[in-house]
């Protein structure tokens, strides 16, 4: 079976907007858009590392940079820009890139989802809809779009020629 194209969005990728959208929906309208609700969500998201299942702030990063690592090793040997400054710089090429980075952690994120969710209702004993999404995108997305950039970037300087700067 042939792989699919990295530029368009797969299943899984497609699963996690669908998740994302719904439980963002759900949040808003569950819990509202009010000042106390985005004071609650910063403080559940300040006291989550000194809580129970704070592995999770190892594990998904840890996931995120491996796949990270993977592919800007790649973009380094096909000479591509650095992820993140293409999305940012070259807006013919974003949306494609940044399909292709949804692809490659829409796995990591669906999990994120399931562990915020387990996390919320053992800890909190409650659920907050769209806390869930922003946990997800803060520990696998940032990570994977911050060091894949970085690694095609360490990965590409060996190959330049050293130049004596006078």
């Amino acid at each position: 079976m042939a792989h699919p194209n990295p530029y368009e969005l797969g299943l899984t990728g497609w699963a996690v907007i669908l998740c994302f959208a719904l439980l963002i929906t759900i949040g808003v309208v569950w819990h509202g858009v009010t000042a106390e609700t985005f004071g609650r969500i910063w403080q559940n998201l300040v006291d989550r590392p000194s809580r129970q299942m704070a592995f999770r702030f190892i594990l998904q990063p840890t996931l995120a940079a491996v796949f990270a690592i993977r592919h800007g090793v790649n973009d380094a040997r096909k000479g591509r820009s650095p992820y993140f400054w293409t999305i940012v710089s070259r807006p013919r090429e974003r949306v494609a890139r940044v399909r292709e980075g949804l692809n490659a952690t829409a796995r990591i994120l669906l999990i994120a989802l399931v562990i915020d969710t387990i996390y919320q209702l053992i800890e909190l004993n409650t659920f907050y809809p769209a806390e869930a999404p922003i946990i997800a995108v803060l520990l696998a997305f940032l990570p994977y779009v911050v060091l894949r950039g970085l690694v095609a970037r360490i990965a590409r300087y060996p190959s330049k020629k050293w130049r004596r700067l006078d």
